[in-house]
């Protein structure tokens, strides 16, 4: 995992210290060591995570943090507070001002690094979402990104899930005015509660007698309608290994008992703003571009959202020293296919390939219909070799299952021609990324069909 990683602290030795740690982790590390450097870093930067401390002149970490949080530009950078204060109300205060996290000095090695690889995680999610967004702002939702959808005055709907009576009395009573709470005693009966219900957060105490709590946290987090959903873990005093175990599971937050209602209610707002952010702008997306830049035949982004997304990709990748690579596929002889079965047939068959080429690629791949019978996918995070085992795997699958046509129960044999190519070291364009690509896809039409080739300059 790798990200870009600010850290603001006025005092030298601190940023020192926590840079050598991230560097360790081939994090990549800005610094800075006032507010006002920290907000002109984020509003100008690829900024992943920020470790903010409190303690500053002339403008402490509350306030940077209030500020980035306010602009909707940076708002969706998560903030880590660090500070020497171990006070609730200081946990709190940061916590109000919009912060994700908060540590307290000395930080401990194993809390950093799995708190910033749990965010990472949770700011590419919004990256994508925010990137989609801003690729379709000729469509007209370019005010998307600037919505406030963290409505205060909607109760969230919570599930806790506990044995214990006690426990659970206390925690009603905390979230009497603040949310719409479910209780679950068992932990198998809440794992079906909370697959089956829209909950916005989802509590697990780890005081089960004869249940392992972190396997229920790894059961919410593989399904996919709670795979988004927050989950915070209510843990006893000495259990900081489980924690840290949650935290590399993909649990979002914590509270150590005896629980401070102040900052549960913290904790729980800060969980429910971040999702409802997310949801609504996942679904203001998907709502949105759907016609505008999608292919109405394979139900694939359209060459328009391509020309678009592609760009914005690329420079990411240059940006980021991450690798990017593109495959153009060509269903062979595929004119024949129309003139033999007319073009309804021609039509099911495109709809197969985009079928199977979708379940042969990543989510956070781009498939698109390029024109035609010829597709693009653009794999992020992927070097030329493993793009041409994928695109060896997509050749194979079409190559060995006949597509079916109508409701006969005919088939014919269908074969697919591949060109990958990758972003170069050095200099380079998305111009020239998809120009090798095609050439390559050429040169796999030219030498018999039915085949990979790949170029890599």
């Amino acid at each position: 995992m790798t990200a870009r990683i600010l850290v603001v602290d006025d005092i030298p030795a601190n940023v020192r210290l926590l840079e050598v740690r991230l560097l360790a982790e081939y994090f990549e590390v800005l610094t800075a060591t006032n507010g006002p450097d920290a907000i002109e870093t984020c509003e100008n930067g690829k900024v992943d995570v920020v470790l903010l401390d409190v303690m500053m002149p002339d403008m402490d970490g509350f306030e940077v943090c209030r500020r980035l949080k306010s602009d909707p530009a940076t708002s969706h950078i998560p903030v880590v507070m660090i500070t020497a204060l171990d006070q609730v109300s200081d946990r709190v205060r940061g916590l109000e001002a919009g912060a994700d996290d908060f540590l307290t000095k000395p930080v401990n090695d194993l809390q950093l690094m799995t708190r910033v690889k749990s965010l990472v995680r949770l700011k590419t999610l919004t990256d994508e979402l925010r990137l989609r967004a801003s690729t379709t702002r000729n469509i007209g939702i370019e005010e998307l990104l600037s919505r406030n959808f963290a409505s205060a005055d909607t109760t969230p709907k919570v599930l806790l899930i506990d044995e214990r009576k006690s426990s659970i009395e206390r925690v009603q009573k905390m979230l009497r005015s603040s949310a719409d709470l479910d209780i679950a005693t068992d932990p198998h009966a809440g794992f079906f509660q909370a697959a089956e219900t829209p909950y916005e957060c989802v509590m697990i105490s780890t005081g089960f007698a004869d249940f392992d709590p972190l396997r229920l946290c790894s059961q919410l987090r593989s399904l996919d309608r709670t795979r988004f959903v927050p989950i915070i873990l209510l843990a006893e005093q000495g259990e900081e290994g489980r924690i840290v175990r949650g935290l590399e599971l993909g649990i979002n937050d914590y509270l150590m008992r005896p629980i401070d209602q102040q900052e549960l209610t913290a904790r729980l707002r800060t969980q429910v703003r971040r999702k409802r952010y997310n949801d609504q702008l996942r679904a203001s997306v998907t709502q949105t571009i759907e016609m505008a830049v999608t292919d109405p035949l394979t139900g694939l982004h359209n060459r328009r959202y391509l020309d678009s997304h592609l760009q914005t990709l690329f420079d990411r990748a240059v940006a980021r020293r991450r690798p990017l690579s593109v495959m153009i596929t060509d269903l062979d002889r595929f004119k024949t296919v129309n003139d033999t079965h007319g073009h309804d047939g021609g039509d099911e068959v495109l709809r197969e390939f985009a079928r199977r080429l979708r379940k042969n690629v990543r989510g956070i791949d781009l498939a698109c219909r390029f024109g035609g019978e010829e597709f693009v996918v653009v794999m992020p995070d992927t070097d030329g070799a493993v793009a041409e085992k994928v695109a060896e795997r997509i050749r194979a699958e079409i190559a060995q299952m006949p597509f079916a046509l109508g409701q006969d129960g005919k088939t014919i044999e269908v074969t697919v021609s591949v060109g990958v190519s990758s972003v170069l070291k050095g200099v380079d364009s998305v111009a020239g990324l998809m120009k090798r690509a095609d050439l390559a896809l050429y040169e796999a039409k030219s030498a018999g069909r039915n085949r990979v080739v790949a170029k890599a300059a």
